[in-house]
């Protein structure tokens, strides 16, 4: 069974910075390409980026590129996601999720296309 825990969530203002933290259980994390999705209130879920099992393809939404940063470190089975000049519309619930198979441009913001997910961590920016 596999379990991805988020942290790093919280309360900043416009301009600030977070890291976002993805734990997982089981033993074949290093075998998986990971997503970072958000959720705002009563909008539908984004992906915010994704990242492949070897660390060399990376791909973000148009909104969070130049700010966020996607890194994992398969030691610690663990995925990061540095979140840099916070903005008001950055607030939302971020999730981390397995990818189940490749990592394509094509696809990779597709939301069914992973099978296991966290429970989220909270993200609020004030302005």
């Amino acid at each position: 069974q596999v379990q991805l825990v988020e942290s790093g969530g919280g309360l900043v203002q416009a301009g600030d910075s977070l890291r976002l933290s993805c734990a997982a259980s089981g033993r074949t994390f290093s075998s998986y390409a990971m997503g970072w999705f958000r959720q705002a209130p009563g909008k539908e879920r984004e992906a915010v980026a994704a990242m492949s099992w070897t660390a060399t393809n990376t791909y973000y939404a148009d909104s969070v590129k130049g700010r966020f940063t996607i890194s994992r470190d398969n030691a610690k089975k663990t995925v990061y996601l540095q979140m840099n000049s916070l903005k008001p519309e950055d607030t939302a619930v971020y999730y981390c999720a397995r990818r189940a198979g490749g990592l394509y441009s094509s696809s990779w913001h597709l939301g069914d296309n992973y099978d296991y997910w966290g429970q989220g961590t909270q993200v609020t920016v004030s302005s």
